[in-house]
């Protein structure tokens, strides 16, 4: 990206199996960006790299909790070219270059061939991080169900399954003041074709973390519900700080799971082993959460996706809650 010196990358901060994000400047404006450079040397690779780009790609009209795509940019060899929205390419020409870019992939796996993602920058780093660095907060954590659940509801409505919420892939910026909550990394989302309600779409491969996954995409057949599984692990585990350590990273991490011996079951397989276990919601502290708060986690985590609440459904569930809301003085 230095050849055509638009950005300056600053510092790598994170590094996953498919790509490294970097801080960068925009060397015009001196602003802060957020860089993720995905190498497609092999098929997998570029079949995650298009799945985020159509995903950021779709979204028309952009919302405050999901995270914003500046632009999306081909390099191949030396050479640059900007693909994404903002230079206002028809979809065929983006469908070609998708067809050019999978099939010179299989032909010449070895060729300097990455997709750049130039994202806004969240200086709050991911939430799981930002939560833990800090004392429980009632108020913060209604705050955080709050977008994320508008969050979801908008990817629905624009037929976007996201397939791998977890804390992880959760950022915070504090732009505006206050903690702002950005969903981020859609390289498992999937695009539905056509209009309609999105909870009518199908899916049968099984992706996701486990921690979060659902009991019905452990057998491969779910809908866009099982994002609203995931939300109801990250929620629980936010409330009543509920962490696991994770076997390949040895971070600290939020979420819930069964307990069988020493081993951690996640939620999900545990419920589909069996589907009649009762939760135990909250499992610490029965002050830490009223009533209607432990209501909506088990209509979030509900067995059966058909008994389980959709996003819409969520999005006025969660602003009924009493749980985090400041309590109104008495006037005498």
């Amino acid at each position: 990206m230095a050849t055509e010196a638009k950005y300056s990358i600053v510092r790598e901060v994170g590094r996953g199996s498919y790509g490294v994000v970097y801080e960068a400047i925009v060397n015009q404006t001196r602003s802060k960006v957020a860089v993720k450079r995905m190498h497609c040397n092999v098929p997998e690779n570029v079949e995650l790299a298009l799945q985020e780009f159509w995903a950021l790609q779709s979204i028309q009209r952009q919302h405050e909790n999901v995270i914003q795509l500046e632009e999306c940019i081909l390099q191949n060899g030396q050479v640059f070219q900007p693909i994404s929205h903002r230079y206002r390419k028809s979809d065929s020409h983006l469908l070609l270059i998708e067809t050019c870019l999978k099939g010179r992939r299989c032909m010449d796996p070895k060729s300097a061939c990455f997709l750049w993602f130039v994202m806004e920058f969240c200086d709050g780093g991911n939430m799981n991080e930002y939560l833990l660095s800090r004392s429980p907060d009632p108020q913060l954590n209604n705050s955080f169900m709050r977008q994320l659940s508008s969050a979801v509801a908008f990817l629905h409505r624009n037929q976007i399954v996201h397939r791998d919420l977890k804390s992880d892939n959760i950022l915070i910026s504090h732009r505006r003041g206050s903690p702002i909550v950005k969903v981020a990394d859609f390289g498992l989302s999937k695009v539905c074709q056509g209009k309609g309600n999105v909870n009518q779409h199908r899916f049968s491969s099984a992706c996701g973390s486990n921690f979060y996954m659902a009991p019905e995409v452990w057998e491969g057949h779910y809908t866009a519900k099982a994002d609203i599984f995931a939300l109801g692990i990250i929620f629980w585990a936010m409330v009543e700080r509920i962490t696991f350590r994770d076997g390949d990273t040895e971070k600290e991490l939020l979420g819930t799971y069964i307990c069988q011996g020493k081993e951690l079951i996640p939620l999900g397989e545990a419920l589909l082993e069996n589907p009649n276990m009762k939760l135990q919601i909250p499992l610490k502290n029965k002050k830490s959460m009223p009533d209607d708060l432990c209501k909506l986690l088990h209509d979030m985590l509900a067995f059966n996706p058909k008994e389980r609440l959709d996003a819409f459904q969520l999005e006025v569930r969660i602003r009924q809650i009493s749980y985090g809301k400041k309590r109104q003085r008495s006037v005498s």
